[in-house]
């Protein structure tokens, strides 16, 4: 087995992007894992937390693999056609991965890994230019949930406040954000001030291949371009 680079120390200055061998690197463990694991799975995602994905992945370490990056790089791995494909039948799952997506390999049963997935979801607070999924509106008055030293960043995500001893208060009745609209910067610091976490991060199976046979569980992704080849 060639020796680790992890543990290496490297200066600043000798460090190089991430180019041909990195990849190269990414498609041999693909590869490897395929003939690993029992099944592959594509997934997709909605509002990623690398912190979260990480502890959830520690959790299935000891039975399954997840690749997340370059969908080109993972489609190279798979093989892209029927002609290049590294197991019969890869080809269909190669062409499922596109957007925000990635590859569950594993040897859990399919029962298992739907499960797993179908009830693993996780609350965090929104970023900017996320869907706002309820409308919120402050009422003018004490904003008691506020300190007073939140006052001066109140201001700055131009809510309408004043101090009135020692009590934040609001001039006029303020609108934080508009269910199904994009938050502002202002609108989500605010949410995240106040503790209201509107962003799931949820996952959700496409599509699930073995060597015995292929089943897509989501409609509409690419039957088309599968069932061309």
């Amino acid at each position: 087995m060639p020796k680790s680079k992890r543990n290496k120390a490297v200066t600043l200055t000798k460090t190089k992007k991430k180019g041909r061998e990195h990849k190269e690197l990414i498609v041999t463990s693909i590869r490897d894992a395929v003939e690993t694991y029992s099944s592959v799975y594509v997934f997709s995602f909605e509002n990623m937390r690398n912190l979260k994905f990480k502890e959830f992945r520690e959790q299935l370490k000891t039975t399954s693999r997840f690749f997340l990056g370059s969908n080109k790089v993972m489609q190279i791995a798979l093989g892209r056609s029927a002609s290049d494909e590294i197991r019969p039948g890869l080809h269909k799952v190669s062409k499922l991965l596109h957007g925000d997506a990635g590859l569950f390999l594993t040897n859990l049963s399919k029962e298992e890994v739907e499960r797993i997935i179908n009830e693993y979801e996780d609350y965090d607070f929104a970023k900017t230019g996320s869907i706002a999924t309820e409308r919120v509106e402050l009422k003018e008055g004490p904003l008691e949930q506020f300190t007073h030293e939140m006052e001066p960043f109140l201001r700055k995500q131009e809510m309408p406040v004043r101090l009135n001893k020692g009590v934040v208060e609001l001039v006029s009745d303020f609108v934080v954000c508009e269910e199904g609209k994009h938050l502002s910067p202002e609108s989500a610091r605010i949410l995240r001030s106040m503790g209201i976490k509107m962003a799931t991060f949820k996952l959700h199976l496409i599509c699930r291949w073995s060597p015995e046979d292929f089943e897509l569980y989501r409609e509409g992704q690419g039957e088309s371009d599968i069932d061309s080849e």
